[in-house]
């Protein structure tokens, strides 16, 4: 498989820089991977400061894997076994085929806990601080109530297949996370999606579009679906984080 065939050359690629441990998350190591749709998102542990010249070795290391058919799809975050415990700090990242920073959010940290895949070292219990469900809770109603609710209101986002399923799959894993302090798969999500009062129509199509070879949404149905997934999400998101106690 094409997936193993580049984590393999990723994890052998970075043993020069000693890395304590290689972890996946997300559906890679939650089960739902879909291989040619689904990303590669990992989490590398380096064994002492990132300064210049690592990075510089890292960005190599990712330029030779772009040959890989799967590469643009391989998302790392770089930690350091002294900058793990805040959730609010911003680490090195590849992902989209650049570097930049961003956080390892609560999400991520209790998926490694809960089902973290570990391609090399040690893992994630002990390296990295549990996430208590209340943190986790907050986390993921904060980021419906300040991230995707605004976004709800800009139109021009929601012709785009990626943030009609996005939107809805992560509202519906939010829904659970802040009621039962547990995370779900984008296919659980799919199937709660009807029983929280998506339309149907615009369920089933996202699950077409992640599980089968789909054709392209027409002109009038990418408008239709638009409206159909703004109209459910923007009351829906305002219901979740006012219930939210």
């Amino acid at each position: 498989m094409q997936t193993e065939v580049l984590l393999d050359r990723f994890v052998t690629g970075l043993t020069p820089l000693t890395p304590l441990a290689v972890w996946a998350h997300g559906s890679l190591a939650g089960g739902d991977y879909q291989e040619g749709r689904s990303d590669l998102d990992l989490i590398a542990v380096l064994d002492g400061p990132l300064t210049s010249r690592t990075i510089w070795r890292l960005a190599r290391l990712h330029a030779r894997l772009r040959a890989e058919p799967l590469a643009a799809r391989l998302h790392c975050t770089y930690l350091t076994p002294d900058a793990v415990d805040d959730t609010g700090r911003r680490h090195l990242t590849w992902a989209h085929e650049q570097l930049f920073k961003r956080p390892v959010t609560p999400v991520t940290r209790r998926e490694l806990h809960a089902f973290g895949r570990v391609l090399h070292g040690k893992a994630p219990v002990g390296l990295l601080p549990p996430v208590t469900d209340r943190e986790l809770g907050d986390f993921v109603v904060r980021d419906q109530r300040d991230f995707w609710r605004p976004a709800v209101d800009d139109a021009s986002l929601w012709t785009r297949d990626v943030w009609v399923g996005l939107g809805l799959i992560t509202f519906a894993r939010a829904s659970v996370t802040a009621r039962e302090g547990r995370l779900i798969s984008k296919r659980e999500a799919l199937d709660l999606l009807p029983g929280l009062g998506a339309p149907v129509e615009v369920v089933e199509d996202i699950r077409r579009r992640r599980y089968e070879d789909a054709a392209a949404p027409t002109g009038e149905w990418a408008a239709r679906r638009a409206g159909l997934t703004r109209d459910y999400l923007g009351p829906a998101i305002d219901a979740l984080v006012a219930s939210y106690v």
